[in-house]
């Protein structure tokens, strides 16, 4: 692998795929930047494959095993010229180029991995498998997107374990690596620490979920469990009426309570960085003040689940946040002042009812 594709592949192809998340990647430290950013970048090509609605589920299922299989290192002809048939049959259906590109230069990623030292491929390699593994849970759970139909999650424990399986091993994992190239960052166990980040992982996914579960739904995903839509008198077919956003609500406050605690754990972790890792600290604080902003967005939107009112964070807002926390990155006290005004702002709004909530 030549300097230069590797250096273009986790550097401006990097920029341009992971959008905000290459906010957090560029304040990395050094010996973090290159396994984090080419598993973002190995995830990402898979969760293309995964979500590219114009091949069939049992295709896209058939390609996303045989990158897992390369990412683990079987280079056998079967998964090669699946890994081939990727940037034949998924990279030619992407509207955007740099997608289309990304997929293109699997082999570049899965060569860039070899050259990884043994610890930081064996990580890279089990995020990959973990992720994909949630990925290949949303193919066999979900119907065809185009097939009307809606599936569910059943519980809150299925939930659970599914933001486990789409980010919060992104946590263990981002911990895992911090212990590995930076070993005196935290004082505490290591166990206690990745508890933390796994939490915080579940923290941005539950997010994610609530932001877009009008838009999932529409694609037959909800990932708002059977049981506790049923505890409201509700069922996953329900969601898609006119009224279903007040007579969800109760659903919303339930999960963005468990948010909101995850937030909390998440929190905690970022202020056992030391004060003087500042890279690694803004690396924490940007995702957790986009997400409680983005919780903020949604307590106070009274159609969360209509598909042209997304909680969408503004991008000055973003900017906003990102500005203010780099000035306060080695104040604790401003800035835990700072989230749990956030926090208290949200459950705030969520105890308002429905009709009272200002946007």
């Amino acid at each position: 692998m030549s300097n230069a594709v590797r250096a273009d592949l986790l550097g401006p192809l990097l920029k341009r795929v992971s959008r905000s998340f290459y906010l957090t990647l560029a304040v990395l430290p050094a010996p973090m930047r290159d396994p984090v950013g080419l598993a973002y970048l190995l995830a990402r090509a898979a969760d293309t494959i995964a979500d590219t609605s114009l091949i069939e589920p049992a295709r896209r299922l058939s390609l996303l095993l045989a990158l897992r299989a390369a990412v683990r290192g079987d280079r056998g002809e079967d998964t090669m010229h699946a890994i081939a048939r990727v940037a034949d049959e998924v990279a030619g259906q992407q509207a955007l180029p740099d997608e289309k590109r990304l997929l293109e230069s699997l082999g570049a990623a899965l060569a860039v991995l070899g050259e990884f030292d043994a610890a930081d491929r064996a990580a890279v390699v089990d995020i990959v498998a973990t992720l994909t593994t949630g990925m290949e849970f949303d193919l066999r759970t979900f119907p065809s997107e185009d097939s009307g139909d809606v599936a569910a999650l059943s519980d809150v424990s299925e939930l659970d374990r599914y933001t486990y399986l789409v980010a919060g091993c992104v946590g263990e994992f981002w911990t895992k690596m911090t212990c590995a190239h930076l070993p005196r960052t935290f004082d505490e166990p290591q166990e206690t620490v990745v508890a933390r980040g796994v939490r915080f992982g579940k923290a941005l996914q539950l997010t994610n979920i609530l932001r877009d579960c009008s838009k999932d739904l529409r694609i037959g995903r909800c990932y708002l469990p059977t049981a506790l839509l049923e505890r409201h008198g509700l069922t996953p077919a329900a969601l898609l009426a006119s009224d279903a956003s007040s007579r969800a609500r109760p659903v919303l406050v339930e999960l963005m309570a468990t948010a909101l605690a995850h937030y909390r754990a998440a929190a905690d972790y970022t202020f056992s960085i030391p004060r003087s890792s500042i890279r690694l600290r803004l690396a924490c604080l940007w995702p957790i003040l986009i997400g409680l902003e983005t919780l903020r967005l949604l307590a106070a939107n009274d159609a969360w689940l209509d598909p042209e009112k997304i909680s969408k964070v503004r991008r000055n807002d973003v900017y906003r946040l990102v500005a203010g926390s780099t000035a306060a990155a080695c104040f604790d006290g401003v800035l835990r002042a700072w989230m749990e005004r956030m926090i208290r702002d949200i459950e705030a709004r969520l105890a308002r009812p429905s009709s009272a909530v200002l946007a």
